[in-house]
């Protein structure tokens, strides 16, 4: 009896923890109009040396034909890119946004992985939860097999993966997944047939997400008047985040510096 009453204990409990875990990630979001929305703009940067891992060379063992276009029998992995002092490869989001504009229509844009030249083609991207396209590029000598998998706990420190789908792509063309994420925003992406493919994503619930550009920059537009947790993601680096208040038609500039 008493363990029966103390796990009736716990299920509260750990619905809590859960509830905790999924944070804002889990929240409803709603579209609304947006007019004169604020604008969010500012850099990425890093700060001193590159640790020692920053480039991983990995040697190439399959398809040589497709996948070393270079020549040198091995694939940098750039896990830290920066040029110029500008971080590449990076997200910068809003957290907890529950309100605010739409996503792009879906007849207007389609989700793509593209696998091509053995590489995750982009590296980085924000998608929709929702229908994505899983594309092989490669011909048909070569087969791909992409395990894409939600990163639990990133912003602890502490990060669990879960597999959301891992499937053989033998043949050229598409497949079409439901990406559908429980916890996190967080996506990792590798190839089971080939060590060296990696990349990256976030899927959101809400569109107030982007990738850096080439020189570090992001903007985020459209924001309703209000107080926001602004947070820059490197898969490598981790998290930063700063609180900013932006106003009707206004434009709040917020950098970002990472380092070592």
């Amino acid at each position: 009896m008493a363990s029966a009453h103390l796990a009736h204990l716990r299920i509260p409990f750990l619905l809590g923890l859960l509830a905790i875990s999924t944070g804002a990630y889990a929240a409803k979001y709603q579209e609304i109009d947006v007019s004169d929305g604020g604008t969010i703009k500012g850099k990425l940067t890093f700060a001193g040396e590159l640790p020692d891992n920053a480039i991983e060379k990995i040697g190439i063992n399959k398809n040589p034909d497709i996948c070393d276009v270079d020549g040198t029998g091995y694939r940098e992995v750039v896990w830290i890119d920066v040029e110029n002092g500008a971080l590449r490869g990076a997200f910068v989001f809003i957290d907890g946004v529950t309100e605010g504009k739409k996503w792009p229509d879906a007849a207007d844009q389609k989700y793509i992985v593209l696998q091509k030249g053995c590489r995750f083609r982009p590296w980085a991207q924000v998608v929709r939860p929702g229908p994505l396209t899983i594309r092989h590029d490669d011909g048909p000598t070569v087969l791909h097999n992409i395990n894409m998998r939600e990163m639990i706990g990133v912003e602890k420190g502490r990060v669990v993966k879960r597999t959301l789908f891992n499937f053989g792509q033998p043949e050229p063309g598409d497949i079409e997944k439901q990406l559908k994420p429980r916890r996190s925003p967080f996506i990792a992406m590798n190839c089971e047939s080939h060590n060296f493919m990696f990349g990256f994503m976030m899927a959101p619930a809400h569109p107030y997400a982007v990738v850096v550009e080439e020189d570090g920059s992001y903007v985020i537009d459209d924001l309703p008047p209000g107080s926001y947790t602004v947070k820059a993601w490197h898969p490598t680096l981790g998290i930063q985040k700063t609180t900013i208040t932006v106003s009707q038609n206004e434009v709040v500039e917020t950098n970002f510096s990472f380092s070592r």
